[in-house]
Formats: C-alpha cells, sequence, structure tokens
C-alpha cells in the first residue's frame, strides 16, 4: 500500500499527508477495496495542459486526470492535479483552496474506483461521492 505526493510546483507542499493517506485509504477500502500504489502529481496549468493533449488527445486545461491502473480489487493509479486550477475554482465555488484541493484529490480516487463523470447522472453522482467523502475527512479531525 503506497500514496505517494510529489510536485514540481517550487514553494508548494501538501498539508496533511499522513491525514490524507489515512481518509483515502478509508474512501478505498470503504468500497471492499485495496490501495495499491497510487501517486499524485501536483503541477501548473501548463503542465497538465500538456499532458491532456499527449496522453489524451484533449486540448483544454483541466483540474486533474487520472491514469487508471487498476487490478481486480487493488486501486492504482497515477492522479495528476492542477493548482492553478484547483485556486480558481476555489474562487469559482466560493470554497477555500484547501477544501477544494481535497475534492479533487479525493476525485481522483473515486475515479479509480469506478465512479465516471462523463454524463450528468455520473457527474452528480460524482458530486454525491464526493460530498460523503469530504464528510467523512471533517470526521477524522
Amino acid at each position: 500500500m503506497t500514496i505517494t505526493f510529489s510536485t514540481n510546483i517550487d514553494g508548494f507542499t501538501l498539508p496533511d499527508k499522513e491525514r490524507i493517506k489515512k481518509w483515502l485509504t478509508t474512501i478505498v477500502q470503504a468500497q471492499g477495496k485495496y490501495v495499491g500504489t497510487i501517486g499524485y502529481l501536483f503541477c501548473d496549468d501548463e503542465f497538465l495542459l500538456d499532458a491532456n493533449r499527449r496522453y489524451l488527445n484533449h486540448d483544454t486545461y483541466t483540474d486533474i486526470i487520472t491514469f487508471d491502473y487498476v487490478e481486480g480489487d487493488l486501486i492504482s493509479g497515477d492522479i495528476m492535479i492542477s493548482v492553478d486550477r484547483v485556486g480558481e475554482n476555489a474562487e469559482k465555488f466560493g470554497c477555500t483552496f484547501e477544501d477544494e484541493l481535497h475534492r479533487v484529490v479525493v476525485h481522483g480516487v473515486l475515479h479509480l474506483l469506478g465512479q465516471g463523470d462523463k454524463t450528468e447522472r455520473e457527474a452528480a453522482e460524482m458530486r454525491k461521492k464526493e460530498e460523503q467523502a469530504l464528510m467523512r475527512w471533517q470526521e477524522m479531525e
């Protein structure tokens, strides 16, 4: 079981890393699954745009890209998050940077657990699961 966090942005540090690892592990285990290797990379808009173009043939900015390496009940993947996008979304949605960051962090794990967000129905279910996960985060304080 390994959850790692890295960044290519000078000055960015992720607070509460151990608590986040514990939180994500509880989310995975609540689905009857196991944490394999999950790697997070926190980057800027341009880096993620380049990855979006290169790997997904999408020419748009995004807050997250999830690469799924799940095998059966072993949840593994690489998750890239644009810190720039998280900041803009926090302003747009009227929440703190940290709250939006937590939402996006768990969003990636929910994708690895099989939750899509392409249709309106899937997106609504994703939001519901994000909210449930964020409540669990608050309970861990």
